[in-house]
């Protein structure tokens, strides 16, 4: 008889926002007069641009014309996008990232679960905590992660990283060394991030002890301030311990039309083995490439209309990160993020868990957020809320939670 990948049934739950989703639906179910403003999931509301959109129409006619159609995607994706990317995301900023080390797939998402499966299971993880949860749902999968203790909320073969207000929301080094070491800056959930010089002392840790680390730069888009890298490569020695992962989701608005890539140097190896090639050769093999319409949509972002255009979404975005950081704040709450990133991380009051005000924030007073415990055991008492909803609903939402 066949048997099943029993490190699945290791999984605590079910994934976070499946979780929240269901309870949400449950209470609009019970409550169909109420109406729920959604400021947990981090989807974006503004529409695609208008540049966008038209390169787009465009590549739909294009398909429709046999002279002009396109059938499967190159491996790595095609040369117009890769280029676009390489100038403008690296080289433009220092960065010596060559196109042939892109490679478009459908999204970060996709990505960052997936890349760990050119490592050895026996390889020790290091995320942060709180820390997106699929880093460490890939892992459990793979079966990478040794065993669940349930009361503590950790797995005993993942090297935890606590980020709390009393560090600044800043991971230290972990007193053990890890094989691969899981950043996302700017955080996801918490908002903050590193500095330069605060990254560069990774990149050298990692150089130094023969680590290797998956860079999730999927939020660079919203750095607001000078002395934060928006890129790993902008770090002395990145090339030979980074893997970058990029979205096109929150900069552009594709949440709905899956774009993104990873970046893998060709410096970076495993001894005489090269990661570059491993992840070829797991590319070529496992994704058949995104779609040629959406990749030109994703040219488009680098147009001078597109990153004009864009430049506004993502400034309409932190317009409601600053009314909900300054809100929260002046009802009384302690308040995080919001100044890098599209998020804001909040305590919760009068010592409630985090599911705890969830419920009281649904029901009270019809808001939906996060839970900081979804996102790891140091999350627990905190609290996420997102900037991408429409500013109109922000301001509502806020009024609601003050009258609390």
């Amino acid at each position: 008889m066949y048997q099943i990948n029993e490190n699945y049934q290791k999984l605590p739950g079910s994934y976070l926002f499946s979780t929240i989703g269901k309870k949400v639906a449950a209470f609009q179910e019970e409550n169909p007069d109420k109406d729920i403003i959604r400021l947990g999931i981090g989807d974006v509301t503004q529409p695609i641009a208008p540049a966008i959109i038209e390169a787009m129409h465009k590549a739909v006619d294009e398909m429709g014309d046999a002279a002009t159609f396109r059938g499967y995607a190159p491996d790595l994706g095609y040369e117009f996008l890769r280029s676009a990317i390489a100038e403008n995301d690296y080289k433009a900023r220092g960065c010596d990232i060559s196109a042939d080390e892109i490679f478009v797939s459908d999204g970060a998402k996709s990505d960052s679960g997936n890349i760990q499966e050119i490592f050895a299971v026996t390889n020790r993880i290091a995320v942060c905590d709180p820390v997106y949860p699929v880093y460490v749902d890939s892992n459990v999968m793979a079966g990478r992660t040794g065993t669940y203790d349930p009361k503590t909320e950790t797995w005993s073969d993942v090297i935890y990283m606590p980020c709390t207000a009393e560090n600044h929301f800043v991971p230290e080094f972990p007193k053990e060394v890890p094989d691969m070491i899981y950043l996302c800056l700017p955080n996801n959930p918490t908002g903050t991030t590193l500095t330069k010089d605060q990254l560069q002392l990774w990149v050298d840790y990692a150089n130094k002890n023969g680590a290797v680390i998956i860079y999730d730069a999927a939020y660079e888009a919203y750095i607001s301030e000078d002395n934060v890298a928006h890129s790993i490569y902008e770090c002395e020695g990145a090339k030979t311990c980074a893997i970058e992962l990029r979205s096109f989701s929150k900069n552009a608005g594709f949440t709905g039309v899956r774009l993104g890539f990873t970046v893998v140097p060709k410096e970076l190896k495993c001894g005489e083995v090269s990661l570059h090639s491993m992840w070829a050769r797991r590319h070529g093999t496992k994704f058949n490439g995104a779609p040629y319409i959406v990749q030109r949509a994703g040219e488009a972002v680098y147009s001078p209309a597109g990153k004009e255009q864009l430049a506004k979404q993502v400034a309409y975005y932190m317009n409601n990160a600053r009314t909900i950081k300054e809100g929260l704040k002046d009802a009384g709450f302690d308040v995080y993020g919001g100044v890098n990133a599209p998020y804001i991380w909040l305590k919760t009051p009068d010592k409630m868990t985090s599911w705890e005000f969830f419920d009281y924030l649904l029901e009270k007073a019809n808001v939906v957020g996060t839970p900081g415990s979804g996102f790891g055991p140091s999350g627990e008492g905190y609290f996420r809320l997102t900037a991408f909803g429409n500013y109109e609903n922000t301001v509502k939402a806020l009024e609601r939670i003050k009258a609390l």
